[in-house]
């Protein structure tokens, strides 16, 4: 969790929350699973996969300074005096500890999911809750089985608000991470056809995403997307699972923060919106359309949570981007300035128009281009070849005036591209780096995309070394936003 550090975990209390045993008398400020990240003071815990044992890496974590390790056996080579939490198996033992500490805290619980966006809210509602009262928010993407745990493990007691998310590419992902986080606030941001290879319709998304609703806390809140077709769908699970009352946001008249303006640009917008009791004016320093609907999400998921909305509005403008998710560098480049939106990390069809439309509203130096750089999108099933040859829509629309494409799904879409917008096409991220380098300039602006797993962080660091190893500079600027 994000915050100060303070002592979290004594050896008794772990060991009673693990249901173990521990040796000596130690003191933990933090949890940790990864001895490569580890932090002095931290918890290890030896967690065991088909693939990997962190048995291997307990001396490792001790000698970096780890208050103790979480064991299911002692791993060869420690001191008879090494500080040791021994329990059965270690993956229970950290749901343990996730347990212990959801029931000893006082923080009101916000879990947040979505198709896409949930990132980017839970990070903007860490910002803004801050001002309220101390607030924790799970690092990163530490949304699955593994990561929710340890992101409940690492909760203070004495924190006001925590903020959690949950994903899922599967049905009955989200079930057993509600019930073990028990939000008191269940954030659905949207449901749109992301991981559709897995899901046999839209309405069976939106059902995997109410799965968020099982835990919920009596006398929970749900807040939903009133602009979502599939509104109507959660807000009847959300009932039916936990008799929630709804929060809903959007352009919709019914809204309860409801947008009334906003006046958008490259550098964000300035937005006007719609709560119980009057208006509230705040800045949203990122570009896009959809920022503008997740800033509406995070003000109602404040108002379910019992936040004051208009105190804590204007720090969304403290908003930040994080790497692979739109950030925007500063390249020189041949005695210019190459603009690069890296949202590197994943990608859906509608994050993809979305960052598209970003790129589109971006402005180039002089002489400069408008170029779209885009990997598969994965897990989309029999229709994904329409769906990446649809995106030839968007990048017409939007003005874009060069379009690399890599991998097998997207030369759908640089078969259905005008030949004027063919910047060209390879089988693999590293491929098509190449082609990239020798055709972009400076004044151009280049948006880089694509799911996790066609690796299109490889073009951006292709990019950013093409300067020669200067330092890129980032800017609070976000295309978009999948999973």
């Amino acid at each position: 969790m994000t915050g100060p550090r303070q002592a979290i975990w004594t050896a008794a209390d772990a060991a009673a929350a693990a249901g173990g045993r521990s040796t000596g008398d130690w003191r933990a400020d933090g949890v940790s699973i990864d001895s490569r990240t580890l932090q002095p003071g931290d918890l290890f815990v030896a967690l065991a996969g088909p693939n990997f044992d962190g048995h291997r890496f307990v001396a490792e974590a001790l000698a970096k300074g780890a208050a103790a390790a979480m064991v299911s056996l002692r791993p060869a080579g420690l001191s008879a005096e090494a500080p040791l939490l021994f329990v059965e198996d270690t993956m229970a033992g950290l749901n343990g500890l996730a347990s212990a500490a959801r029931r000893r805290t006082a923080a009101t619980v916000i879990g947040v999911t979505g198709s896409v966006g949930k990132t980017g809210v839970k990070e903007a509602l860490r910002i803004v809750l801050a001002v309220e009262g101390r607030t924790v928010a799970s690092q990163g993407n530490l949304n699955n089985h593994w990561g929710l745990p340890l992101s409940l493990a690492r909760l203070p007691a004495q924190a006001t608000y925590a903020v959690l998310e949950m994903g899922m590419n599967h049905p009955g992902e989200i079930t057993p991470l509600s019930r073990l986080a028990r939000p008191d606030v269940a954030v659905i941001t949207t449901v749109d056809a992301v991981h559709r290879a897995n899901f046999a319709s839209i309405e069976a998304i939106a059902d995997a995403k109410a799965e968020i609703f099982a835990g919920l806390a009596p006398g929970g809140a749900a807040v939903l997307f009133r602009d979502n077709p599939q509104f109507g769908r959660l807000a009847a699970a959300a009932a039916t699972l936990a008799s929630a009352r709804i929060v809903s946001f959007g352009s919709h008249p019914e809204a309860d923060v409801r947008l009334v303006a906003a006046d958008s640009g490259a550098g964000g917008s300035d937005v006007v919106a719609a709560v119980p009791g009057g208006t509230v004016s705040y800045r949203v320093p990122v570009a896009g359309a959809h920022w503008v609907t997740n800033s509406l999400c995070v003000l109602a998921a404040a108002l379910a949570a019992g936040a004051d909305v208009a105190r804590v509005a204007p720090a969304l403008a403290d908003l930040a981007v994080p790497k692979g998710r739109g950030e925007r560098l500063s390249i020189p480049l041949g005695g210019g300035v190459l603009a690069v939106i890296d949202d590197s990390y994943n990608a859906s069809p509608v994050s993809m128009a979305a960052s598209i439309a970003v790129l589109g509203g971006s402005q180039p130096g002089p002489s400069g281009r408008r170029i779209a750089v885009l990997g598969d999108m994965l897990e989309l099933g029999a229709e994904a070849p329409a769906l990446h040859a649809a995106l030839v829509t968007p990048l017409r629309d939007h003005g874009i005036d060069c379009v690399f494409t890599a991998g097998p799904l997207m030369a759908h879409l640089h078969d259905a591209l005008p030949t004027a917008m063919r910047g060209g096409h390879a089988d693999s991220a590293e491929a098509l780096a190449p082609q990239v380098l020798a055709s972009v300039r400076g004044g151009d602006v280049v948006a880089v995309k694509g799911s996790a797993g066609s690796r299109m962080g490889v073009v951006v660091r292709a990019l950013v070394a093409s300067s020669g190893g200067a330092a890129p500079t980032a800017a609070s600027f976000r295309a978009g936003e999948a999973g």
